[in-house]
């Protein structure tokens, strides 16, 4: 006998509740800021010491040096070489990492519990005391270089960097990569000078998630970082990102290239703006998934590439908005002509009820799930308190996606995505690409993979 076939879907799922206590915060004598969140579900403890500075920071000449220095800090200390602390760390079955972005630097390290006290003294070892040894730089500095010479080899790169420097100008954020000669000029002296100006604990926080003990761990604390010296801040001012008022386009010419890899963006927000939550709403129902308005239409109605999405950038000082896909060179105007399509239509057209309950249900949906894991849960907290959102995000974030109507989204539209503005970048075969693409813009240059002006 046949079953008969289910003629409505499945109600949805209860949703996952996310009930998280609020972290317990202090602030040691020398100014590091501590947030500790006792979670003991599991016999583990992450660890983030995360600085409010990060590659936008390099001084004049010295791109590159903060990332530089965030590589070279497990590479050698006072007490260790490099190999004698990666044996250390692996005995422990733990782990040390460091990473750097525009706007900030982190320090990480986790373990099982039973190792905190451990894991800590290694974490100290390498934030206050790493060495930069001579050969260990002269290793970073020529493996940099070959590295850069493989991302100029990578259209996403290139299409990347063009976008940066149209959208932010003379801002720190429109650099996307050092430079060879960047990089070449990176010396010992310099690195450590950066370090001791850059790693001091008024510029820092330190937040740890785990199964540990607060009053024992802040004394433990205050054993390995008690004595480190305070520093100034210096308040950087940057140039503001500059007003456009008209479309560009912008092409990276790889001859005999069979695709063309497409960036269409202009200036969005920045992480603090009040627009956040309908932004992201907005941006969903655009093209932030695979059921979004720009893949389904580039994709799945036209065929006409693997995968057609818009990104939002949402940085401490300032954001951008992009709409991204890889694209046959046959179709690359069609492309263009559909992505300026769905652009313009998010702006006109009100989104539909059930459009937008599907965009808030997948935000409010997998949000608890990031928190399902230790680290995920972690990298929220840390994400918090480094932009400085309010006490309560976590516990309100789904409310606040849920709050968003179909006018909020309409109104952050019209605002913030600006098509008649939007910078048009494309790496591809400029004989192919130009007279496709020509009439969406009124100006258009052309550049080599080298990011010369041709």
């Amino acid at each position: 006998m046949t079953p008969e076939l289910r003629k409505s879907a499945p109600e949805p799922l209860a949703p996952t509740s996310f009930d998280i206590p609020q972290p317990f915060q202090t602030t040691l004598a020398n100014g590091l800021r501590v947030v500790i969140f006792e979670e003991t579900r599991l016999p583990l403890v992450s660890i983030r010491l995360a600085f409010h500075s990060g590659d936008i920071d390099d001084p004049a000449g010295a791109k590159g040096i903060n990332s530089a220095m965030v590589s070279m800090l497990t590479e050698g200390t006072e007490n260790y070489t490099s190999l004698q602390l990666a044996e250390k760390i692996e005995r422990l079955g733990a782990g040390i990492g460091a990473s750097a972005s525009d706007d900030f630097t982190i320090v990480s390290a986790s373990s099982l519990s039973l190792y905190s006290s451990d894991i800590l003294s290694l974490l100290a070892e390498v934030v206050l005391r790493p060495t930069f040894p001579e050969n260990e730089l002269d290793l970073y500095r020529r493996n940099t270089i070959e590295s850069l010479k493989f991302q100029r080899s990578q259209p996403a790169f290139l299409a990347g960097e063009q976008a940066a420097r149209l959208v932010y100008g003379k801002h720190p954020y429109a650099v996307v990569s050092p430079k060879a000669t960047d990089i070449e000029k990176l010396d010992r002296e310099k690195v450590a000078r950066f370090h001791a100006a850059k790693f001091i604990p008024n510029n820092a926080i330190l937040i740890v998630v785990g199964d540990v003990e607060r009053d024992e761990f802040i004394a433990e604390l205050n054993e390995h970082f008690g004595d480190w010296q305070q520093g100034s801040v210096a308040d950087q001012k940057f140039d503001a990102p500059p007003k456009r008022d008209s479309r560009s386009l912008t092409i990276v010419d790889r001859p005999g290239s069979a695709q063309s890899n497409i960036v269409i963006t202009n200036l969005g927000i920045d992480r603090h703006d009040p627009d956040y939550f309908p932004m992201i709403v907005m941006n969903q129902v655009l093209g932030a998934g695979a059921s979004s308005r720009v893949f389904m239409n580039l994709r799945e109605e036209k065929g006409y590439t693997y995968g057609a999405y818009t990104r939002l950038n949402t940085r401490r000082l300032a954001g951008d908005i992009e709409a991204t896909a890889e694209v046959r060179n046959d179709v690359t105007g069609a492309s263009l002509k559909e992505f300026f399509y769905e652009l313009e239509r998010i702006r006109d057209e009100k989104v539909g009820d059930e459009e937008l309950a599907d965009a808030k249900n997948f935000l409010t949906g997998v949000f608890p799930l990031r928190a399902e894991t230790q680290e995920g849960l972690t990298n929220l907290i840390v994400n918090q308190h480094l932009y400085g959102l309010p006490e309560d995000y976590l516990q309100t974030y789904r409310d606040n996606v849920s709050a968003v109507t179909a006018d909020d989204v309409q109104r952050v539209a019209v605002k913030h995505v600006r098509p008649d503005e939007m910078a048009i970048v494309i790496v591809g075969d400029a004989g192919d690409v130009l007279p496709q693409a020509k009439e969406y813009a009124a100006t258009v240059e052309i550049f080599d993979t080298e990011g010369n002006k041709k």
